[in-house]
């Protein structure tokens, strides 16, 4: 159980219940990292409070996609926040990829290959013709290609993306249970563990309602 690595995604700006949430994940069973997206780093007290959050496992999730000169200017911005993951759309380009990686020092670069939000039909809609599987396994070769630390991939994924990325995979779209909200291509913990997932990333089925017995029910459903 120690082996298992989860960051808990803090999707709000209200710094108290950040606090609460932090103090609330801690176990000895689990190693916890903590998800701040754009909308916390956008906010008012999102950078003072990263700057100085020690001792934690910090994952930006900034999901930079644009041209590499903007890529590079980003990542050093936000070099004197104690972070440690930070995302790059692969879509933004092997150029762009490279780049980043090049200054990206002691952060950790992930790749964001497709969201799980998106489906094949979506992907159709938006204009790619290939299906989901193999747009993600494109975008894995190159993720090995600009030498990225990470890649983040549906669960359902996994497998095909550990043949190619040797390196972390890290996971989101991840349920206790079948409420997808507003994801698509889900699965459980125990599931994406099993498939080769070496980061979850979860929300709401932890920081919805009661904190600590959600953990322990993550716990419980590992242990089964």
């Amino acid at each position: 159980m120690k082996n298992k690595k989860i960051f808990v995604a803090c999707d709000t700006t209200n710094i108290s219940r950040i606090k609460e949430i932090i103090n609330k994940t801690q176990n000895l069973n689990l190693k916890v990292g903590y998800k701040f997206g754009l909308e916390f780093l956008n906010s008012k007290n999102g950078r003072k409070f990263l700057s100085k959050l020690k001792n934690k496992i910090i994952f930006a999730d900034l999901k930079i996609n644009d041209i590499p000169n903007t890529c590079v200017s980003t990542i050093k911005a936000i070099k004197d926040l104690n972070v440690n993951y930070l995302t790059i759309h692969i879509s933004s380009g092997l150029s762009a990829l490279k780049a980043s990686k090049k200054v990206s020092g002691k952060i950790k670069l992930i790749g964001v290959s497709i969201l799980t939000s998106l489906d094949n039909q979506a992907l159709k809609e938006i204009g790619f013709n290939k299906n989901v599987k193999k747009l993600v396994l494109h975008q894995a070769k190159l993720a090995n290609k600009a030498k990225l630390d990470a890649i983040v991939c549906s669960a359902q994924e996994v497998k095909i993306v550990k043949k190619i990325f040797k390196k972390e995979i890290i996971t989101p779209g991840i349920r206790f249970s079948s409420n997808l909200n507003d994801q698509k291509r889900v699965l459980t913990p125990k599931q994406a563990y099993k498939n080769g997932a070496d980061w979850l990333v979860i929300g709401r089925d932890i920081t919805k309602g009661t904190i600590k017995k959600n953990i322990q029910k993550l716990i419980n459903h590992l242990s089964q």
